[in-house]
């Protein structure tokens, strides 16, 4: 089980009269920029660590959190170019994540669920146009969605199927406020799709996981210690949630459909970066190979190919892995299934009286 949080504190202790303590104090902050390493927000978490290397705000979704503060912040700091960096981090559900830095909220490194909400930061002038101009086309995670169940499954669930017969009580995220949770259903979806079942029919499909799915949780960090608090038969997430939480000693056992979706989560840095040479270091950091593997101890699929193969032990092979391209790519999925006012999803939820916001 790993260390609750690792912090990395870097600090010079000096025994001085008050008054010269305070001169070279101001000196310093001049010298620094003067920058507060602290940091709040609503709905997150917070971290920090004083250095002179320059200062990134993290701001990402809900599930990364551990493997940021535990493993990808610490990691890069020990390298010669995060020497003396200094990280401050948030933490929600993708969609608040993203709407609070169109709000103002300050971000130099950004990581989302999914695309549409990193779409949106380019839309507004907050992300350069060719953020995804790259090897892995922006994209820093990969997972796949999964079934997390009870030890010893005594709902006998094997598949997507088994979710709506019966009385299965699941737990999933509300797509209206969590990428993950779209993420989950697209999965869902695209299970139907993979069987030769039609739209409708697939549709269908989601409206019964919905209408079994007992709380639909802001974010997928909530439904996951919505399951483990005793509450629900399954749960529906991320691969690395459910590796995370064994670790952690949260009792479940997961399965992977033999038809699911592949998960890609994108990064940046944003165009307002107090420090853009540290968050693009860090960055850089999370796509060598060192913060791969990083990630993957964390329970993520690499997106580096030789990095992956090294894990193939941990991260089986999907025999009908598909991915979001095959419904047009998240610009047509987002537009077409969730859609505040149009999206079929959406239709879904309010006719089930689901929370739309």
């Amino acid at each position: 089980m790993r260390n609750a949080r690792i912090s990395r504190r870097r600090s010079v202790k000096v025994g001085l009269s008050a008054a010269l303590l305070t001169l070279l104090l101001a000196v310093f902050a001049v010298g620094c920029g003067g920058g507060d390493d602290s940091t709040s927000d609503t709905g997150g978490s917070d971290t920090a660590s004083s250095g002179g290397g320059g200062d990134v705000a993290v701001v990402a979704y809900s599930t990364p959190q551990q493997a940021f503060e535990e493993g990808i912040i610490p990691a890069f700091q020990d390298t010669p170019e995060g020497e003396g960096s200094s990280f401050s981090t948030s933490f929600g559900a993708s969609g608040d994540q993203r709407r609070a830095v169109e709000a103002g909220q300050p971000a130099d490194f950004v990581d989302f669920s999914l695309e549409p909400d990193m779409t949106s930061l380019v839309d507004e002038g907050l992300v350069a146009k060719n953020w995804n101009a790259n090897p892995h086309k922006g994209i820093i995670t990969d997972s796949v969605v999964v079934l997390s169940v009870r030890p010893g499954n005594p709902e006998g669930i094997k598949g997507w199927d088994d979710l709506v017969s019966g009385d299965v009580e699941i737990i999933t995220p509300n797509p209206a406020t969590s990428g993950g949770a779209k993420w989950n259903i697209m999965a869902a979806y695209g299970s139907q799709i993979a069987q030769g079942k039609s739209e409708k029919e697939a549709l269908d499909f989601v409206a019964e996981i919905i209408s079994n799915t007992s709380v639909l949780d802001d974010s997928a960090r909530d439904s996951l210690q919505t399951f483990a608090s005793g509450k629900g038969d399954v749960l529906i997430g991320y691969e690395n949630e459910a590796i995370q939480a064994q670790e952690e000693g949260i009792e479940l056992e997961y399965i992977i459909p033999d038809d699911t979706l592949l998960i890609e989560n994108p990064a940046a840095v944003t165009e307002q970066a107090a420090s853009p040479e540290t968050a693009q270091a860090f960055l850089d950091y999370i796509w060598s190979d060192a913060g791969q593997q990083v990630f993957a101890d964390y329970g993520y699929r690499p997106v580096s190919e030789s990095v992956l193969a090294k894990n193939t032990d941990k991260f089986p092979e999907v025999p009908g892995l598909f991915t979001i391209a095959e419904f047009g790519g998240w610009a047509t999925v987002d537009d077409k299934y969730f859609d505040d006012e149009t999206g079929k999803v959406t239709e879904i939820l309010r006719n089930q009286g689901a929370p739309l916001e």
